[in-house]
């Protein structure tokens, strides 16, 4: 198994920007990656680069062709991140914006009457979009009700609701509320059993960061990703969507091409710093193994992160050293349960009569970065059937440490 060792952990962490300190905070330790994960340093020094670059790509002159040479190798290493062997990648305004378009695509040309499904853990972006959209064009929306105990959804319970006439289907890869991952391949080829030309739309927002996508094995239509939650930054997110949603009759400009999808001109320097993170996952790739090829490198890196995650939550969860972990800690509770195999670097909780804004407050002043889930429009599906007002949410990335889980237990078990 591909391993993060101590001296590689050094080596990892050198290469994000404030991992150990807030500019406005000083010393700290960032459990919050879930909310937007550390930027590389080599994506801050792309997007200083290409802000001072005037020109636009589509032009002819040097300037011009050089960025759209920048963006396609930027394509190019996305699918090989991504392991698309079709369809194309564009930009947009976010994540959530571009999992609205490609539902509302989807929606406005499934036939009268047929259906729409999704699941009840999904997050808003997929789900309120899913269901406004289903209205509008005269779909049923038909909901797939997830299982509150151990907080993900599972192929059987999509199955249990399939019908021939579903002509659109959404899945969340991994949850941020409760951390657990979904068998999307598992549950794309249920969909396919059943509406084998229903197009499928996932969500891959909080995935993307613990790597292991692969588009090529899920025969889906569509993914989206957020890049400032896997190492890049905000102001954009990325689609792929395959050849035959490319084409479909979608929001354009009149005469552009059937299978262009982006508006207006994009940030030549988003797109490059994608490029970065991919070479990150092909540098870490190096490390741990001795793969050659550089999808099979992406591949390790995303095992090695998937092992240190495991190790970081493990710890934790039972304890580390002479600390005890949550489950020992006769306040808290954990959400999704303390044995979880679907459970991607992250940990949610609630501290029994301790409202978890105060909980995080508290682990704010002592330099530990955490957040609070409401049961709102963003979290009240999940949080709602269990009874809980809010959850504490501690969410980890490949670059923390052991310490740190020492450094968060000690003060937690410490409260008052």
């Amino acid at each position: 198994m591909p391993e993060i060792t101590p001296a590689l952990l050094d080596e990892i962490r050198a290469r994000f920007a404030h991992v150990d300190a807030c500019p406005f905070q000083g010393p700290r330790v960032f459990f919050e990656n879930a909310g937007g994960a550390l930027t590389l340093n080599s994506v801050v020094d792309t997007s200083s680069k290409f802000a001072a670059i005037p020109d636009n790509q589509g032009r002819d002159n040097p300037a011009a062709h050089a960025l759209v040479a920048v963006i396609d190798k930027a394509k190019a290493d996305m699918a090989k991140f991504m392991n698309a062997s079709s369809g194309q990648f564009f930009c947009g305004e976010s994540g959530t914006e571009l999992l609205f378009r490609m539902i509302r695509t989807a929606c406005v040309n499934a036939p009268k009457g047929s259906k729409v499904i999704g699941s009840s853990i999904e997050h808003p972006a997929s789900r309120s979009a899913a269901r406004r959209w289903a209205e509008i064009a005269g779909l049923d929306y038909v909901n797939v009700q997830h299982d509150d105990a151990n907080g993900t959804v599972d192929v059987a319970a999509y199955e249990a609701l399939l019908t021939p006439d579903v002509a659109v289907a959404t899945i969340l890869h991994t949850s941020p509320v409760t951390g657990m991952g979904v068998d999307v391949e598992g549950i794309a080829a249920a969909i396919r059993r059943v509406a084998p030309e229903a197009v499928i739309i996932v969500d891959g927002i909080q995935h993307a960061a613990h790597g292991r996508i692969d588009i090529a094995s899920y025969g889906i239509d569509g993914y989206a990703i957020s890049p400032y939650k896997v190492f890049s930054r905000h102001g954009f997110g990325i689609g792929w969507i395959s050849d035959r949603f490319s084409t479909m009759p979608h929001d354009q400009l009149i005469g552009a091409a059937d299978t262009v999808w982006e508006f207006g001109t994009r940030d030549t320097g988003a797109y490059a710093t994608m490029s970065d993170v991919v070479d990150y996952f092909d540098w870490l790739g190096g490390e741990v193994s001795d793969a050659t090829d550089r999808r099979a490198r992406i591949v390790a890196a995303g095992a090695a992160i998937h092992a240190h995650e495991k190790r970081l939550t493990d710890a934790m969860i039972h304890g580390t050293g002479n600390l005890k972990g949550l489950k020992d800690m006769d306040r808290v509770t954990l959400i999704g349960g303390v044995e979880n195999p679907a459970r991607e670097g992250l940990v949610s909780i609630v501290v029994d009569g301790v409202p978890s804004p105060d909980v995080v407050t508290y682990l704010n002043d002592r330099g530990i970065r955490t957040h609070t889930r409401k049961a709102d429009h963003y979290s009240g599906n999940v949080l709602d059937p269990l009874g809980y007002a809010d959850a504490i949410r501690v969410s980890l990335c490949h670059y923390n440490s052991e310490h740190e889980v020492a450094h968060f237990l000690a003060a937690l078990d410490d409260m008052p």
